[in-house]
């Protein structure tokens, strides 16, 4: 039950960061945070990650759903053994739903998050898909970890 209360945090900080977004700033204004790095700018993609795959909502309503049943039944079946298996499937799970509300109800995806790294200006992303790529990666650290571990206990 725990891990569906962090998805609903990250659902809820998701959505209300939009709202505030899309309540306050029009389409493509951008705000300061620390010049020259990074900007809280307005923007909406109909993609994925980069805009690819750029309106293909159906397409995405069917892998997003097929997502959520999967990670609900890996968070059933494997968070019960592994606290940090469950908190990054939680993360997948919030940032998965996050997007597929935008998608579903916007018809578009919300993103404010703008980094440059240099001259290079990052894809503007948002919570639910930081949240995502920390999941990805706690759950390769996860599995590592439970590698590892499978590895003593035979040796």
């Amino acid at each position: 039950m725990r891990y569906y209360i962090i998805a609903l945090i990250i659902i809820t900080i998701d959505q209300l960061t939009k709202w505030w977004v899309v309540a306050n700033m029009e389409l493509s204004e951008s705000i300061s945070i620390i010049e020259n790095f990074f900007y809280i700018t307005s923007h909406r993609n109909t993609g994925a990650a980069w805009g690819i795959l750029a309106g293909q909502m159906g397409f995405f309503y069917i892998i997003t759903s097929i997502v959520i049943v999967v990670i609900v039944y890996y968070i059933q079946k494997y968070a019960k053994d592994s606290l940090l298996t469950g908190i990054s499937l939680a993360f997948i799970l919030g940032g998965a739903i996050g997007n597929f509300i935008d998608r579903l109800f916007r018809k578009e995806v919300v993103d404010f998050f703008d980094v440059y790294i240099g001259s290079y200006d990052y894809p503007i992303f948002n919570i639910a898909d930081s949240t995502l790529v920390i999941g990805v990666i706690l759950v390769f650290i996860a599995t590592f970890i439970d590698e590892k571990k499978k590895g003593n206990k035979q040796a």
